[in-house]
């Protein structure tokens, strides 16, 4: 079957942008490369679409077999332009967020903390690369303790519990989340609020 690899070649890419919430994480330094080959790959499909219209006009639009494959290849192209990550939103299936945080690093290197309703958790780290810890929670009193964590490539810290804070500072966000090593550190490291469903008093700083 003629054009049997541009289908075949088509799908794995759609399936590929499409189930990006489950593997980007585990490729840590190799996150980067593989969005590259995954645009390089769009692009590549993008003039591939051009010559099947091409070889369409210069048939005379006789060949119906070659209107599907426009059509398909026009589908998954425009679908990934206005859904790069993905027609299924895979964060709110796994449960609702209770509580969103995130700190922006240099060279815009963006960390976000997500709560979950099922007493899940998960940080993703996007720096130079795409990395992941996860793990479960539970809240004693004003404190929330990090249990069972798993990390994936590029991971920094562990930390064993957190706060909410009350900032003496600040101009949008009045909250954070302050995470602690252990009970020996006194500093702690700020994420900032986003969405706090959470019953716990923030501390004043």
């Amino acid at each position: 079957m003629k054009n049997k690899g541009l289908i075949i070649t088509t799908i794995i890419f759609f399936l590929t942008v499409n189930t990006a919430y489950y593997w980007e994480g585990k490729l840590g330094l190799f996150a980067f490369p593989a969005f590259l080959i995954l645009f390089a790959i769009y692009l590549a499909l993008g003039v591939a679409l051009v010559m099947q219209l091409y070889l369409a006009i210069k048939e005379k639009l006789v060949n119906k077999r070659r209107y599907i494959l426009i059509g398909f290849l026009t589908f998954v192209l425009i679908l990934t332009y206005f859904k790069p990550f993905g027609i299924i939103d895979f964060d709110e299936l796994e449960g609702e967020n209770v509580l969103v945080a995130q700190r922006e690093g240099a060279a815009n290197c963006m960390t976000t903390f997500k709560l979950k309703n099922d007493f899940t958790f998960k940080e993703l780290n996007v720096c130079f690369g795409v990395s992941e810890v996860n793990g479960t929670y539970k809240i004693s009193n004003d404190t929330i303790y990090f249990e069972s964590v798993k990390r994936g490539k590029q991971e920094d810290i562990r930390y064993k519990f957190a706060i909410i804070e009350e900032l003496e500072h600040y101009t949008e966000n009045p909250f954070a989340l302050k995470l602690f090593k252990d009970k020996n550190d006194t500093i702690g490291f700020n994420y900032y609020i986003m969405k706090n469903n959470l019953k716990i008093n923030p501390k004043k700083k």
